[in-house]
């Protein structure tokens, strides 16, 4: 079963002070492309919210639009993915702890992105 690595867009994206908050947008969708390049038997799910909403999958990318807080939608992809290998990409300890209760690895952003 390949495991399911779930990435905290707007957490990886501020990572790095490059400019992201100009765009949003197309700071997703670098880190989108850059995740892409991976292909090593995952399955990748991006979780955007606010101004990078509207970002959209590629192959090997499933971009999922959080309708609200982009923590509380990680959470529910972790839960409904219960008995599988399941990574969370996040800095942010709080998600971190609500994830860990469902089973979830973390790891830090400089795993899919590293410092530029």
């Amino acid at each position: 079963m390949a495991t399911l690595l779930i990435v905290d867009a707007a957490n990886v994206v501020g990572s790095v002070p490059d400019g992201w908050w100009r765009d949003r947008r197309g700071a997703a969708e670098r880190l989108r492309d850059r995740l892409a390049l991976r292909g090593a038997g995952e399955e990748i799910v991006l979780v955007v919210e606010g101004a990078a909403r509207g970002v959209a999958s590629v192959p090997g990318v499933r971009v999922d639009a959080a309708p609200g807080s982009g923590d509380d939608r990680i959470v529910e992809l972790v839960a409904a993915a219960a008995g599988r290998p399941c990574v969370v990409v996040t800095a942010d300890r709080g998600l971190r702890e609500r994830v860990r209760a469902y089973g979830a690895e973390c790891a830090g952003p400089r795993t899919v992105r590293p410092a530029e």
